[in-house]
């Protein structure tokens, strides 16, 4: 048995499905899940009455408390899933030392745009944590979305990678991510 812990990256656009995928895989493998946009809500429910932006104070904290929360994780061999809106210029510098010290593992989620404006716009309707986010800033009209959608940069590092399409439950299947996520254990 390996003494090497693994990071499950689950990354992708905006409302793309991955919180929900980072949540069940994190149950299925039996580790914790850390998710950048809880702990953005974590802050501000401290912090009280916030206006998000697309940069503000407390996504610019949130950023380094992630990856410092994924460093302790890992330096202790708790495997761990991370999930993130982030692209390649976000996640790759901050992944690449965690390298040294994790079997790292990316999923990408996929989604059509049309599906991932209609998500963002329901959950702002129905999900009031949601403030914490900047999401309305995304687009408020479908091409503004879709251009900003169909111009996510995924992360782009020479690790195991699987693209899950999320529109309509997973393909491939969520046995088959996490047969991807062990293979080699």
């Amino acid at each position: 048995m390996g003494t090497t812990p693994t990071l499950v990256v689950v990354s992708g656009p905006p409302a793309a499905g991955k919180t929900t995928l980072a949540h069940l895989l994190a149950r299925r493998i039996g580790c914790p899940a850390i998710c950048r946009d809880e702990i953005k809500e974590g802050m501000v429910h401290a912090a009280g009455d916030v206006t998000a932006a697309p940069v503000d104070e407390l996504s610019l904290r949130t950023l380094p408390t992630f990856f410092t929360v994924l460093e302790v994780l890992l330096t202790a061999g708790v495997t761990t899933v991370a999930e993130a809106a982030f692209q390649d210029r976000l996640w790759r510098p901050h992944l690449q030392p965690l390298m040294g010290i994790a079997d790292v593992r990316v999923v990408h989620c996929r989604v059509a745009a049309q599906t991932a404006f209609d998500r963002v716009w329901r959950r702002q309707d129905e999900n009031p944590i949601r403030r914490a986010h900047a999401d309305t800033a995304l687009g408020d009209d479908q091409l503004t979305h879709a251009v900003g959608h169909h111009g996510f940069q995924p992360v782009r590092l020479d690790v195991p990678q699987i693209e899950v399409e999320t529109s309509d439950g997973y393909r491939p299947g969520l046995d088959e991510i996490v047969a991807f996520v062990d293979a080699g254990r």
